[in-house]
């Protein structure tokens, strides 16, 4: 197994910086896995491919503002990212700049928020603590919507919208579900008054997400650790629309990645470092939309164990030369 054979060229004017509006209004590639045939619509156009008794599975994820900007005593800029909360007030961060920093020093996000860094770890990773009252009040006036690094450009305010699905609930990612943005709220009651079904579950995506694989062999590589949940309700829904021949179709990687790792461990909780690549038997999924992913990533695995890494690569290859967008805010496949 072998990441080069998982690479492909990508102009970077392809890299979407920004999402076309309305949110459906964008591209959608479909991929038919039993004929091999690709065809081209827009995404609102999905409900065609979705039938009375199907059931749709969505991450209500909610991403929080996570990039803090601060500066020391002396003023030296320093940038905290936050990963995951052990407690409240105490986090899992990411520290740019971590060796000017010693282990109870503090940083200075604004008047009313300090963080002290507690403990140092491993690959500039940090224990810390927020200090200040009202964590979730103080995050929304002072952080910073966490879009990936591939965008390269500063977040807005208009990001805080933007960058979150028109379903999120459950505050926990640091990164979108980027395949559930492409859904409106019409879109969704459209959907419903056709019959189709819609279930949630949970999955904090993590900065992992965007973290390249370093192994040729494909089979050495790790994956991050992320927090999922799936309620009892879901599971029924699964299980009913099987019984009865439909289709259960996951939006985004993250959800079949959360519905997996249920069907290889039983567990409707806990954290889930799954890795999905070919050749692999998906258990729970039987459509998938997902947007289009970074070359040799664990995304593209997935999907190529889906589809099969032939189809995607020539969907990939179809998709740079009809000029479609590439990544978090770009456009949408779906492979039925």
């Amino acid at each position: 197994m072998k990441l080069s054979d998982y690479d492909y060229n990508l102009p970077k004017e392809l890299i979407a910086k920004y999402p076309v509006e309305p949110r459906d209004s964008c591209r959608l590639m479909v991929l038919d896995r039993k004929n091999r045939k690709i065809e081209h619509r827009i995404f609102r156009d999905v409900e065609d491919y979705l039938d009375k008794g199907d059931l749709l599975v969505l991450n209500d994820t909610k991403v929080i503002p996570a990039r803090l900007i601060g500066k020391k005593k002396t003023g030296a800029k320093i940038e905290i990212f936050l990963l995951r909360p052990y407690t409240e007030k105490k986090w899992e961060a990411l520290i740019k700049n971590i060796k000017r920093l010693k282990e109870g020093q503090e940083v200075i996000i604004g008047e009313d928020f300090r963080v002290k860094l507690i403990e140092k770890q491993e690959e500039g990773k940090a224990k810390v603590e927020l200090i200040g009252d009202n964590i979730d009040r103080l995050l929304e006036k002072y952080g910073h919507i966490p879009l990936p690094p591939y965008i390269e450009r500063e977040d807005e305010e208009k990001d805080k919208e933007l960058y979150q699905t028109v379903f999120a609930k459950k505050k926990g990612a640091v990164a979108s579900p980027t395949a559930g943005l492409h859904f409106t709220k019409e879109l969704l009651e459209k959907l419903e008054k056709k019959g189709v079904k819609k279930a949630f579950c949970t999955l904090h995506v993590g900065l992992g997400t965007f973290r390249p694989i370093k192994t040729e062999d494909i089979t050495k590589h790790k994956m991050h650790q992320e927090f999922y949940r799936i309620p009892d309700e879901t599971l029924s829904m699964i299980k009913e629309t099987k019984q009865k021949g439909k289709k259960v179709i996951a939006v985004g990687t993250t959800v079949v990645r959360t519905l997996e790792t249920y069907a290889q461990t039983g567990k409707k909780e806990g954290f889930s470092d799954i890795f999905i690549y070919p050749p692999y038997s998906f258990k729970m999924v039987d459509a998938l939309i997902t947007n289009f992913h970074l070359p040799k990533s664990t995304l593209i695995l997935l999907v190529s164990a889906f589809a099969g890494r032939d189809f995607i690569m020539k969907a990939y290859k179809e998709a740079v030369e009809k000029k479609y967008r590439f990544f978090s805010y770009g456009d949408a496949m779906l492979i039925i």
